[in-house]
């Protein structure tokens, strides 16, 4: 008598498996998105409706109150400064980080570990060390309370962490490419164009989508190199905003959503290329 087929059990051991990875998953999605929603709810409703019903669905919704923050509130004048900021720090930082990575990754010169080891050694050092003596340098230099300055600051701030991410995808790049595009007569400049730029774009990707969500987002060197309304970023001015309207909890939370939009968009669009350049190089 032949022996019971163990496809049944197996089969319903990864149908179990495949369940509850289903459920953890789920769970987790809805405690991600449950702040989040919260958010986009109040940012519609206003502070009575918020007040009578903490999680109640916005009826009717009050999309005026975007326009409202956008136009009255000064919240465009903070989104377009975060914005000039921030894309041109994160392009500054991708071009030379880029460069700079690849000179580390496959040129051999006198210092080049050594400078590997002070970029990583920057690195594991909060940056907030860097907090007074960049302020002094801003004020020394009449880049203080300048847009300019705080751009300056972000790009010295991600520039080391880039060239370390780069480094380590470029140094993975077969040497016999850059044999054979010598041969054909192309120059360093050209091989970093041809070559290395389309190869190492989804780490490349990888560090512009981190880059700009973590200067999006960032607080303390604009409160501390920024006084100027006008030059403020979008985190100082809600931080500033929910000094003046405390109690005006509905306008307070669509000035929040404004913020993290463009956030929610570079990740829909690039969540891809970002999931692909964080595990790059994993196989060899």
């Amino acid at each position: 008598m032949s022996a019971p087929s163990p496809l049944p059990r197996r089969f319903g051991r990864g149908a179990f498996g495949r369940g509850a990875l289903g459920l953890v998953i789920g769970a987790y999605t809805l405690y991600t998105l449950g702040p989040f929603l919260w958010l986009a709810t109040m940012s519609v409703r206003t502070t009575g409706e918020i007040s009578a019903d903490h999680y109640a669905w916005p009826r009717p919704f009050h999309w005026e109150q975007f326009r409202i923050a956008w136009v009255d509130s000064d919240f465009a004048t903070y989104f377009w400064n975060s914005a000039a900021v921030v894309v041109t720090a994160v392009a500054a930082v991708t071009l030379v980080g880029a460069g700079a990575a690849h000179a580390l990754a496959r040129y051999r010169f006198p210092g080049n570990r050594v400078i590997y080891a002070i970029l990583f050694s920057s690195i594991i050092f909060p940056p907030q060390i860097t907090l007074i003596s960049l302020y002094q340098i801003l004020v020394d230099y009449g880049l203080y309370n300048s847009l300019i300055g705080l751009t300056l600051v972000y790009v010295s701030l991600q520039l080391p962490l880039t060239i370390y991410l780069l480094e380590g995808f470029f140094a993975r790049i077969p040497q016999d490419l850059f044999d054979a595009a010598k041969m054909d007569g192309y120059g360093d400049i050209e091989i970093f164009r041809r070559i290395v730029l389309p190869i190492g774009m989804p780490a490349i990707a990888t560090t512009v989508i981190l880059n700009f969500i973590q200067l999006w987002n960032e607080f303390l060197f604009a409160v501390v190199l920024i006084t100027d309304p006008d030059k403020r970023t979008l985190p100082i001015g809600i931080r500033s905003f929910m000094g003046d309207h405390f109690q005006d909890v509905g306008m307070i939370a669509a000035g929040v959503m404004i913020s993290v939009v463009p956030v929610i968009l570079a990740y829909v669009f690039f969540s891809e290329k970002l999931i692909r350049g964080m595990t790059a190089g994993a196989v060899k």
